[in-house]
C-alpha cells in the first residue's frame, strides 16, 4: 500500500476545520495528522507532524496567511492550498498567494459554507493530490517593475470606437490559450515578456467569476499588452489579451 499524503489544516474556524477533516477522511490516500487555529501553532505543529501539504485559511489571527505563506516559502517551501472567500478582497490576496507559491486553492462561499464545501468534496480531494506532487521551490524577492508600453489602448475604448477611427488593423492571427486553476502563475510567466505588437490572446482561465476582474489586473500588471474581461461585442484585436468572464 502506497504512502499516505499527510495534511495538516491551517484554519481559525472549528467548523471548517471539521468540514475538511470529514471530506479528506472519505479520501483513502490522504491523513489528517493535525490541524491549527492560526500561523503560530501551525509552526509548531509542522515541526513536529512534518506534514507533506498544507490547507491554509487568508484571514486568521495573531498571523494572517499571506504573511505565514511569504515566511513559510521562504524558510520551508511545501505544498499549500489555500482557503479563500469568494469575494473581490479575497480574489486579489488568493492571486497574491499563488504568486507567493500556493499551488492551488479552494473557494469558500461567504453563506452555507457547511454544504458548499460538501458539493466540492471531490474537487478538493483532487488539489490536495495535486498539491503532494509538485515541485515547490524556495521563494525569492524578485522586482516586480515591468517594461511600459509606448502606447496602450483599453479594451473598453476599442470597443466602443468606431471601426473607421480603430488605431489597429484587424489580424488573422490570434493565440488562445487555456489554462486550470493552479495555472494563475505560469499564465502570468508566459506573457510577461511579449510586446504591446503581439496579435490578439484569447483565455479560459478556470477561476470562479468573482475573481476574472482581479485576474485581468494581475495579469496586466506583468505584460505590455492590454489585459481586460472579453465582452459580447468586442473586436479582437493585437496588444489585447480577452479573458473569458
Amino acid at each position: 500500500m502506497s504512502k499516505k499524503i499527510r495534511l495538516l489544516i491551517i484554519d481559525d474556524s472549528a467548523l471548517i476545520r471539521q468540514m475538511l477533516t470529514q471530506i479528506f477522511n472519505e479520501s483513502d490516500d490522504i491523513e489528517v495528522v493535525g490541524s491549527a487555529i492560526d500561523p503560530l501553532v501551525a509552526r509548531e505543529k509542522i515541526k513536529k507532524l512534518k506534514p507533506d501539504v498544507l490547507t491554509l485559511d487568508i484571514e486568521m489571527p495573531r498571523m494572517d496567511g499571506l504573511t505565514f505563506l511569504r515566511n513559510l516559502m521562504r524558510l520551508r517551501p511545501m505544498p499549500v492550498v489555500m482557503i479563500s472567500t469568494l469575494t473581490e478582497k479575497g480574489a486579489a490576496v488568493t492571486l497574491e498567494a499563488l504568486e507567493l507559491g500556493a499551488v492551488d486553492f479552494v473557494a469558500k462561499p461567504k453563506v452555507d459554507v457547511s454544504n458548499s464545501l460538501k458539493e466540492y468534496s471531490e474537487d478538493i480531494i483532487a488539489k490536495v493530490r495535486m498539491a503532494a506532487k509538485a515541485r515547490v521551490r524556495t521563494l525569492e524577492t524578485k522586482s516586480t517593475k515591468k517594461p511600459v508600453a509606448a502606447k496602450k489602448y483599453s479594451a473598453d475604448a476599442v470597443l466602443q470606437s468606431s471601426p473607421a477611427k480603430t488605431h489597429f488593423k484587424t489580424t488573422d492571427k490570434i493565440i488562445a490559450l487555456g489554462s486550470s486553476t493552479g495555472g494563475t502563475e505560469a499564465l502570468k510567466e508566459l506573457v510577461v515578456n511579449l510586446p504591446s505588437s503581439t496579435p490578439a490572446i484569447v483565455v479560459t482561465q478556470h477561476l470562479p467569476a468573482a475573481f476574472s476582474a482581479s485576474f485581468a489586473k494581475h495579469v496586466g500588471e506583468a505584460t505590455e499588452m492590454t489585459v481586460c474581461v472579453a465582452q459580447n461585442g468586442q473586436q479582437i484585436l493585437p496588444g489585447n489579451i480577452y479573458i473569458a468572464p
